[in-house]
């Protein structure tokens, strides 16, 4: 049985002038070859391993139409697969940049199934919206 993937940790990257940043190679290792990027919530972008993307589409697919359509229409219309190069750059599309406000820096971070894309501030907020007492009772769940 193939292991897992399980994509943990924060990371501060740079995005060049034109759209390029070197994606963290602990990540990147996992995800493999080539990896789709599309439009996350919050504010972020999702990345999934190719084959992760394939599989979270035939979920989508199996859903009735009138409960995943407008699911279906932003997870695959702003979808789109990357390579990274010798340098371990991937390019990310101008339209995701725009979405995720993602303008000469980048905080990748590992989100158990697939990482997450944010503009550094907007990041920075997400973390303060959850309160000690918010983060303790979710925490029992374990």
């Amino acid at each position: 049985m193939p292991k897992e993937k399980l994509f943990a940790g924060t990371y501060n990257q740079s995005v060049d002038a034109k759209g390029r940043m070197t994606f963290p190679a602990k990540l990147r290792d996992a995800l493999g070859d080539s990896f789709i990027i599309t439009k996350g919530v919050d504010g972020c972008l999702f990345v999934y391993s190719s084959e992760d993307f394939a599989a979270k589409a035939q979920k989508l697919k199996e859903l009735p139409m009138a409960k995943s359509l407008p699911l279906q229409r932003i997870f695959f219309a702003n979808a789109s697969e990357v390579e990274p190069d010798k340098q371990g750059r991937v390019l990310i599309p101008a339209v995701l940049r725009e979405t995720a406000g993602l303008d000469g820096e980048a905080v990748v971070i590992g989100v158990a199934d697939h990482c997450e894309i944010w503009q550094p501030q907007r990041w920075r907020e997400q973390n303060e919206k959850i309160a000690q007492d918010e983060l303790m009772s979710l925490l029992e769940i374990f």
